[in-house]
């Protein structure tokens, strides 16, 4: 099993940044991907940025690009997002995911553990 804790929400105000933080205990040798995902009130959980474990793969979300930048740090088996450019439309609740399937995807369906997510809210 591996358990993920998430980190670094809160409220800012549109055009600041804000770093989410995912720290993965556990099995952790066994996740090849790690993701960001996040979920508006009345909205589907969307993916906005993934990577694998060896970080030779990334997807972002178009409306995240440009702006978003995950990155990870395998040593302490954490992974990050860096938000910049914050828009209202980007509060939601956010969550990290490991996967350990081989495939490298941007659908929930693919990862395996979740985090317990943490809320960024964005005022204009």
């Amino acid at each position: 099993q591996v358990q993920l804790v998430e980190s670094g929400g809160g409220l800012v105000q549109a055009g600041g940044s804000l770093r989410l933080s995912c720290v993965a205990s556990g099995r952790s040798s066994h996740i090849y991907a790690m993701g960001w995902f996040r979920q508006a009130p009345g909205k589907e959980r969307e993916c906005v940025a993934a990577i694998t474990w060896s970080g030779d793969s990334t997807y972002y979300s178009d409306s995240v690009k440009g702006r978003f930048t995950i990155s990870r740090d395998n040593a302490k088996n954490t992974w990050y997002l860096q938000m910049n450019s914050l828009k209202p439309e980007d509060t939601a609740v956010y969550y990290c995911a490991a996967g350990k399937s081989l495939v490298f995807t941007s659908l929930d369906y693919g990862y395996d553990y979740w985090g317990q997510g943490t809320q960024v809210t964005v005022s204009s």
